[in-house]
C-alpha cells in the first residue's frame, strides 16, 4: 500500500546511517525508502530546483532489484537501498550529464565516473542528477539549462554552489546522501548555505576518475549528509586508492570511517581566525554566528586560541592554478562556442590564456610552501575553524554579491576567499551547521586538520553537532 505524503515525509527526515540499518534488518524495503524519497521530490523539488534529471522508473526497478539481493541472503553493501542524485558534472553512463552547459544539454556519457561505480557498488540507488552552475564554476547554483537553486530555508536566496542542487536536495529531504566535488568551495560553500555538511578531503583520499590532470590538487570530490556521521559512511566508499591516480591515498581501514566518531576534546589544541588573520571580510551576522563557536568548543574542553597560518601566498597560488586548469579544461570550448559561455567562465579561462611558464612555476613554489606552512601550524594545533562562508545565502537572481562587510567584491571569486584560501594547503576541511542569522539563514563552520587527517575533522564536526543540534532545524516547504 503506498505511503501518505506524511508517511513518506517522516521516513525521509530519516539519517542515512538509520535507514541503512533499518533496510539492512529487513525493517523497511529499499522500494519503499526509494519511493519515498521520489514522492517527496514530486511535491518539493519543484520549490528549489534541485534534482533537474530524474528517473523515477529506473529507481524503482533499482529498488526492486536490490530487496531480491537482499530476500537472497548476499552480502549487502554500506548504502544498501539508498537513494542518491549524483552531481552533474559526475559522469554517469546511460543519463545525461549536461555540466549546467547548453553544450551539453542532452549529453549522455558510455561510462561512470569512478565516484559513481563505487557508490552504487556499494548499494546506493541512482534517482536522478542535481544542478549545478555552469561548469560548476561559481558558489551560485545557476545555468541556462535547468535555471536557479533556491535555497530550502528561503527560497528567494541562494542555495550557493557548485554542489548546491545538492545540498538543497539534502537540506530538502531529496535524498539522504549527496556527492560533491570542492576547489574553491564547492562542496563547503552550499553545505553552509543549506545547514547540511559537505567534507572536502585531502587531494587523493577520493580519486576523480576520469581526469584530464591526474595530477591536479586543488579540486576535489567528497562526501555530503545531514549528519556527520552520514557524511563518514558515504567517504567509507568514495576513498581509497586507484592505480590510475598517482596522487591516490591508501586506507587501511574505509570502514573505519563508519565506526564511532564519539571523540573527548578535552585539552584539544582549537586555532581560531574569524576572517583569516584579517585577509577577508565577514558579514557582521555571519561573524557573529561563527564566534560563538569558539565558545561551543571551549566549553566541550578545548583550548581555544585566535590564530591563522600564513596564507599570504595562497590568494596568487589559487587564483593561477584555478584559471591555468580553467584554460586547460575549457579552452577548446572557448575557441569553438564563446557566445555558448556565461561571461565568468570566459573571464577565468581567459586569465589562464594569459598566464607564463613563470607565473606557473611561482604558483607551484608557493602551493609547495602553503602546504609545508600547514604542516608547521598544525604541528602547534590540532585542529582550525573559521568561517565557511563570508556571507549568508544572498538573493539567487544575483550572480555572487558585490559588496562584503562593505568591501566591494569585484568577479565571481572575490567573496569565497574564506573557502579558497584554505583550499591551497591540501588538509581536509569539513563545513558543518553552525547556527543562524536573525532572519533564519543558514551559517557554516569550518573545521580544518592537518593534511590526511579526515578522521579528525569528522570527530571535531561529530562533537560539535552533539553540542549544538542546529542540523536538526529542517527548512518549512510544501
Amino acid at each position: 500500500m503506498p505511503l501518505s505524503p506524511a508517511e513518506a515525509d517522516a521516513l525521509c527526515a530519516l539519517d542515512a546511517v538509520d535507514l541503512a540499518a533499518r533496510i539492512r534488518r529487513r525493517e523497511l524495503s529499499a522500494r519503499e525508502v526509494v519511493a519515498a524519497h521520489l514522492d517527496r521530490v514530486e511535491r518539493v523539488n519543484p520549490a528549489i530546483n534541485a534534482i533537474v534529471t530524474l528517473d523515477a522508473e529506473g529507481a524503482t526497478r533499482a529498488a526492486a532489484r536490490a530487496d531480491e539481493r537482499a530476500a537472497s541472503g548476499a552480502e549487502l553493501g554500506p548504502l544498501h537501498g539508498l537513494p542518491i542524485a549524483f552531481k552533474d558534472t559526475h559522469l554517469t553512463r546511460g543519463m545525461r550529464t549536461t555540466h549546467g552547459s547548453p553544450l551539453f544539454a542532452e549529453h549522455v556519457p558510455d561510462e561512470d565516473e569512478l565516484l559513481v561505480q563505487r557508490i552504487e557498488s556499494a548499494g546506493a540507488i541512482r534517482i536522478g542528477k542535481t544542478n549545478v552552475p555552469e561548469f560548476a564554476a561559481g558558489s551560485h547554483t545557476f545555468n541556462t539549462v535547468f535555471g536557479a537553486t533556491r535555497n530550502p530555508y528561503d527560497t528567494t536566496r541562494s542555495a550557493g554552489g557548485s554542489s548546491g542542487g545538492a545540498a538543497a536536495a539534502l537540506a530538502a529531504r531529496l535524498t539522504p546522501i549527496a556527492d560533491g566535488s570542492d576547489m574553491g568551495g564547492s562542496l563547503r560553500n552550499p553545505a553552509s548555505f543549506c545547514n547540511v555538511v559537505g567534507l572536502r578531503p585531502t587531494p587523493g583520499r577520493v580519486p576523480a576518475l576520469p581526469s584530464g590532470d591526474v595530477w591536479e590538487t586543488l579540486a576535489v570530490a567528497g562526501p555530503m549528509g545531514r549528519t556527520v556521521a552520514d557524511t563518514a559512511l558515504l567517504l567509507s566508499v568514495m576513498a581509497g586508492p586507484d592505480p590510475r591516480s598517482p596522487l591516490s591515498l591508501e586506507v587501511p581501514d574505509p570502514a573505519s570511517y563508519r565506526t564511532s566518531l564519539t571523540r573527548d576534546l578535552t585539552g584539544l589544541r582549537v586555532a581560531y581566525t574569524p576572517d583569516l588573520g584579517g585577509r577577508v571580510p565577514v558579514d557582521p551576522e555571519v561573524r557573529a554566528v561563527v564566534d560563538r563557536q569558539a565558545a561551543v568548543l571551549d566549553d566541550l574542553g578545548c583550548r581555544v586560541s585566535e590564530d591563522c597560518p600564513d596564507l599570504d601566498a595562497a590568494e596568487h597560488a589559487f587564483r593561477t592554478l584555478r584559471a591555468h586548469a580553467f584554460h586547460q579544461g575549457f579552452g577548446p570550448l572557448l575557441d569553438a562556442h564563446r557566445d555558448a559561455l556565461k561571461p565568468s567562465l570566459i573571464w577565468n579561462i581567459e586569465e589562464g590564456l594569459k598566464l607564463t611558464g613563470a607565473d606557473l612555476a611561482r604558483a607551484r613554489g608557493e602551493l609547495t610552501r602553503l602546504h609545508l606552512a600547514a604542516v608547521a601550524f598544525f604541528e602547534r594545533y590540532d585542529v582550525l575553524i573559521a568561517p565557511v562562508s563570508q556571507v549568508a545565502p544572498f538573493a539567487v537572481e544575483s550572480e555572487y554579491p558585490d559588496v562584503v562587510d562593505g568591501q566591494p567584491q569585484h568577479t565571481y571569486l572575490d567573496w569565497m576567499r574564506s573557502a579558497y584560501l584554505l583550499s591551497a594547503l591540501g588538509a581536509p576541511a569539513l563545513s558543518v551547521p553552525a547556527g543562524f542569522t536573525p532572519s533564519g539563514l543558514p551559517v557554516g563552520l569550518q573545521i580544518v586538520g592537518p593534511p590526511r587527517a579526515e578522521r579528525l575533522v569528522l570527530e571535531v564536526g561529530a562533537a560539535h553537532e552533539a553540542a549544538t543540534g542546529h542540523g536538526r532545524h529542517a527548512p518549512t516547504l510544501p
